[in-house]
């Protein structure tokens, strides 16, 4: 069935009938949407949306993610055969899932971003799908959880990141992917005590209260004791899960902004996401995938799994 489907498939993005079901068009053609899903703004009846905002304005060092989503939707065309593997289930044939195509924005309007942003994803939220959003760098973070914290209140939190994001940050005006979230914790959207960074290697002495499982930790202690720790932290409370490519070691994500050494394993990122299944998520991102820096496409490839589990993750209590 699959050959004699790929013998007709062609620009799924905008051909396929409908929403749920693999796609077996030929990886190296066509549009590339994300996982050959039907490039939309209608979200009726939609469980998850997956939409790209390719802003990249707020690094502290290396720019290029604004050219992540679209980097992300190319790699994703590797996996639209198959269902993910190790789940036991196909998440596209479970729910109905569309790529909302990117954010439009005036890229010399930075200040205008953040409620853009916010809007963008409260227009995804009210219509009422989850949002997997294609960053980008890490700054997209705050304005998509002050969107979600405004309809559910504040949420758990799953960070994988070298960073913590926590550095402090009073200025309502500025605009920087380090300080997310530290101020996502000020403005009430994040509950601290139920927010944990996974993988981070770099100093920085307050975390204000986020649970710091960092990424000698997952070497020494293992998959199953961090599994432990992350469900404690965000128990049954709506969590939202961001992740940043530098999570990973630059030996398998090379293609980010500001890499450090010592990182997640490709393995143990996917051992970690398909061991949160049953957490209750409500939406999540994967940002930093700067394309620039990604000579071989490793970090699309890893950043286009990542958005997978992330869909997966959002099917799990769905089956």
């Amino acid at each position: 069935m699959a050959l004699e489907d790929a013998k007709t498939q062609v620009d799924q993005a905008f051909t396929r009938e409908s929403l749920r079901g693999l796609s077996f068009e030929n990886a190296f053609g066509g549009a590339t949407s994300f996982l050959r899903r039907r490039y939309t703004k209608d979200l009726t009846g939609v469980d998850v949306a997956v939409t790209g905002i390719p802003f990249d304005q707020a690094v502290t060092h290396r720019p290029g993610a604004r050219f992540g989503p679209r980097a992300v939707r190319e790699a994703s065309t590797l996996q639209a055969f198959d269902a993910p593997y190790g789940w036991g289930y196909d998440p596209l044939s479970v729910m109905d899932v569309v790529d909302y195509g990117d954010m439009a924005f005036d890229y010399a309007a930075v200040r205008d971003v953040p409620a853009r942003i916010e809007a963008h994803l409260g227009a995804i939220l009210d219509a009422g799908a989850a949002p997997v959003t294609l960053g980008g760098d890490h700054f997209i973070t705050l304005p998509i959880l002050r969107a979600v914290a405004a309809r559910r209140g504040p949420v758990a939190l799953i960070q994988f990141d070298a960073h913590s994001d926590t550095w402090a940050d009073d200025d309502p005006d500025r605009i920087d992917h380090g300080t997310f979230l530290y101020k996502a914790i000020r403005e009430g959207l994040v509950n601290p005590a139920a927010a944990v960074s996974v993988g981070i290697r770099t100093d920085n002495p307050d975390t204000i209260g986020v649970m710091i499982l960092d990424a000698p930790s997952v070497h020494r202690d293992g998959v199953e004791a961090t599994l432990a720790r992350i469900r404690d932290a965000v128990g049954d409370r709506p969590c939202y899960l961001t992740f940043d490519i530098d999570a990973l070691d630059p030996a398998f994500a090379p293609g980010t902004g500001t890499p450090v050494w010592g990182g997640l394993a490709s393995w143990q990122a996917a051992a970690l996401l398909r061991g949160l299944a049953g957490v209750d998520l409500i939406g999540g991102d994967v940002v930093e995938v700067s394309p620039p820096y990604d000579t071989t496409g490793a970090t699309a490839i890893a950043g286009a799994h990542v958005a997978m589990e992330l869909i997966a993750l959002l099917g799990w209590n769905r089956r």
